[in-house]
């Protein structure tokens, strides 16, 4: 990927809400291009509402997002789709599709009147199935899967979109530990060996500070702080933001910061 494939996501003096209910006001926010960024933050601060705006799906009542410079509005859906893919925190498939024909769908914006299905559709459909684990599910009806195997095909689907963005609304939910940590560890082989910008809401924050390379943490629709995990995850800011008392230390692999809550065993400790 060049630079000029690079894709730059920002948002600037963002109003978020629904229906009369603000969510966010005033709020910025400029992706960081060729990065992997995680947002976290509290149940309700608005994480999902902004990635839902960054990605055209919820329109700002003020501000603008802008994708390579243009406002995002502006900007053909079918273009939008070449250049960023969305995991919705929820998604829902049609009756009776089987996965490899959800995962096909995800090349709807590489489609045109004058370019049908192609062998790098094909292609990509098959490489995405084979990076989530779901290729031996491709003639499975999607409605008989568990919640952790649909989660894997909806990944696929947007894999297979092949966008030089993606963002991804807890795409860790419904996962046992060794699925996280493959998706996870997927995430990081395409933003580390293909260039692939990635934007992630994740709850586990030990998780986020080992992945990714960026933190952005918000609060009651703000952004609170953003930079690297050692800067951002220490014991006062895991405090400020999640009102959690904590011991933060290094992570005996990573080196990454890892957060220890403390709850009820700091009073034991000091018996």
């Amino acid at each position: 990927m060049t630079t000029a494939d690079i894709p730059r996501l920002a948002g600037t003096g963002l109003d978020l809400g629904y229906d009369g209910r603000p969510v966010a006001t005033g709020l910025d926010i400029d992706i960081a291009p060729g990065a992997f960024t995680a947002i976290i933050g509290p149940n309700a601060c608005g994480k999902s509402t902004l990635l839902r705006a960054l990605s055209r799906v919820l329109a700002p009542t003020a501000g603008v997002v802008t994708l390579d410079g243009v406002p995002l509005a502006d900007i053909a859906a079918r273009r939008v789709a070449r250049r960023l893919a969305l995991l919705p925190q929820t998604a829902t498939a049609p009756d009776g599709i089987t996965v490899s024909d959800l995962v096909s769908r995800g090349r709807y914006p590489h489609q045109s009147f004058f370019r049908q299905w192609s062998r790098d559709d094909e292609r990509a459909v098959r490489e995405a199935m084979e990076a989530t684990g779901v290729a031996d599910l491709a003639d499975r009806h999607v409605a008989e899967l568990s919640g952790g195997q649909r989660q894997r095909v909806w990944i696929a689907t947007v894999l297979a979109q092949e966008t030089p963005l993606l963002l991804l609304d807890e795409p860790t939910t419904y996962l046992d530990i060794a699925h996280q940590i493959d998706v996870l560890e997927l995430c990081r082989r395409l933003n580390r060996e293909h260039g692939v910008t990635i934007v992630a809401v994740l709850h586990e924050l030990n998780h986020a500070a080992r992945y990714a390379d960026r933190l952005v943490v918000m609060r009651e629709g703000a952004v609170l702080a953003e930079g690297a995990p050692s800067e951002v995850l220490t014991e006062e800011g895991v405090e400020e933001a999640f009102g959690l008392a904590c011991r933060v230390v290094p992570d005996p692999v990573s080196g990454t910061p890892l957060v220890i809550p403390l709850g009820s065993f700091a009073e034991e400790g000091a018996r």
